[in-house]
Formats: structure tokens, sequence, C-alpha cells
């Protein structure tokens, strides 16, 4: 009852609502976040992929967007669909547990047509729109990496990603900051470089997840400073941490418990909005 609500309640945020259903590439949880971030848009788009079928149930708002333009999106991010094959490079940067096995070949620079497919009207938007310049992006999108391979419960590539950030850290331009923002940036770097650092030398998961949860803290902190260019979902979980809770920072509004993965995949509420 509470997920047909939730399913309910979440298309009566979308006007003019239309579902269907797609084939779209993937083979794991991972590929399950992804797939669903880069069908979303708040109150225009978003999927449920399930990962048993390789089925996509996609909704959207049909004056705003189509089917076409969201397949797109998610080729673009590296998953072959019924419409469209994902570029080389893009297909390339996924994890190795995200390597689905291909039977299309894509073109390098973008994604494009598959062979066999009939495309919808392309009166939306087809191709993503750049993100506004964003001195933190690299940081956030490797610390939603992480989070990410904590919901597979993939400690190899949680390590991977948190190398990743550290490097992210590091390379800040700290003078592009907004003055809020920098003084927040200069209180919390050094914990950011430590939580990252000793997730990067750990493939346990568990040990991953201590510090997974001191370094959303950190950075609620820092992107709390300054208006994000796209909404980050400030996530709670009641039951990590034995029983004290934890926060985790998202991309996408559905609940992707990275504390518990599947055992509790959907465990927690959206406490804020950033954006």
């Amino acid at each position: 009852m509470v997920l047909l609500l939730s399913a309910v309640l979440s298309q009566a945020a979308i006007k003019n609502a239309v579902t269907e259903n797609v084939k779209v590439s993937g083979s794991c949880a991972l590929c399950e976040t992804r797939i669903e971030s880069a069908a979303f848009e708040k109150n225009v788009s978003e999927a449920s992929w399930n990962k048993e079928t390789n089925v996509a149930s996609v909704t959207y708002d049909s004056k705003k967007t189509s089917l076409d333009a969201i397949l797109k999106k998610i080729a673009l991010a590296g998953f072959d669909n019924q419409s469209y094959l994902a570029p080389d490079k893009a297909y390339a940067e996924l994890e190795a547990c995200c390597r689905y096995e291909r039977t299309g070949k894509s073109e390098p620079a973008e994604a494009k047509p598959a062979a066999h497919a009939h495309h919808a009207s392309t009166t939306g938007d087809a191709a993503p729109k750049p993100a506004e310049a964003d001195p933190l992006k690299s940081v956030l999108d490797a610390y939603y990496g992480i989070k990410d391979a904590l919901v597979a419960s993939d400690g190899n590539t949680a390590s991977s990603k948190a190398a990743t950030l550290v490097k992210a850290i590091k390379e800040v331009k700290m003078n592009e900051l907004g003055q809020e923002q920098h003084n927040v940036w200069m209180k919390v770097m050094k914990d950011l470089d430590f939580d990252a650092d000793h997730i990067s030398e750990t493939k346990d998961v568990g040990h991953q997840r201590d510090h997974f949860s001191s370094l959303s803290e950190n950075m609620y902190k820092v992107i709390k400073a300054a208006k994000p260019s796209q909404p980050v979902y400030y996530q709670h979980c009641p039951m990590a941490k034995e029983g004290k809770g934890a926060n985790w920072l998202s991309q996408i509004p559905a609940i992707k418990n990275p504390y518990y993965g599947a055992q509790m995949l959907n465990c927690g509420k959206t406490t804020e909005t950033l954006k």
C-alpha cells in the first residue's frame, strides 16, 4: 500500500503524465540507480528500472518532454535501450559490474538511434542541457559515485570512487567558491579528505559506511552553503549506526539506502531538498 501510494503521489507531481515500458540494458543495482538518475527531472520525468527484466517504466509530462528525449539521456549515461545505443566512451566509463553484454555497436561521439527503433516525437529537448558552472561539481559527482557503490554494497567500486574524491578535493579552485561556501569549505576540507581517504584505503563495506556517514554530514554543510546547479536530496535512514540514524545526499528523490543496500534498500526518507 505504501509503494502504491508513493507511485500515485509521484505521478500526481508530473502533469499530463504518460507512462511507457521500455527495454534498457543493464546488469546490477548500480545500473538501476544510474538509469533512474539519468531519466529523472523534477516534475517532468522519472523511471523505475527492473534489473531482472531490463524493463524501465518511464513516466513523463508529455507537454514538456518525450520518451525519445529521455531514452537519449539514458543512452548518454552509458545504457543501450530500444531507441538509442550508448556512446562507446560512456559505456567504457561504467564500473565493471555494470558492463552488460552489448548486442549492437555505437558511435563514439554521441548516442545514435538503434537500428530497429521507431522513434517518438522529439518535440522535447533531445539532449541534456549543460549544467551551470559549479566549482564543486567534480566533488559532488565523486561523492555520488561512492554513494551508488555503497547502495550496491560494492566495496571495490566505493574504494575507487573515494580515490577520485580525494583527487577532486585537492583540485577545488577555492577562489571560485562564494564567500559563505568558501568559509564552510575551509572548515570541513580536511575532514572530507580524511573520510574519503579512509574509504579509498579499504574494500570493507562496513568500514566504508562508517566513514560515509561523517563524509555525508560535511558534504551537506558545503552544498547547503550555496545553491547547487541541480537539486540535491538530503535523505535519512533511522536504522543506521545501531539505531542512531545517518544521512546522505542523493541526486534523485527515490530512496536508495547506502547504509544497508539490498537488505533495506528503500528504508529512509528525504528530509530536505537543496536547490
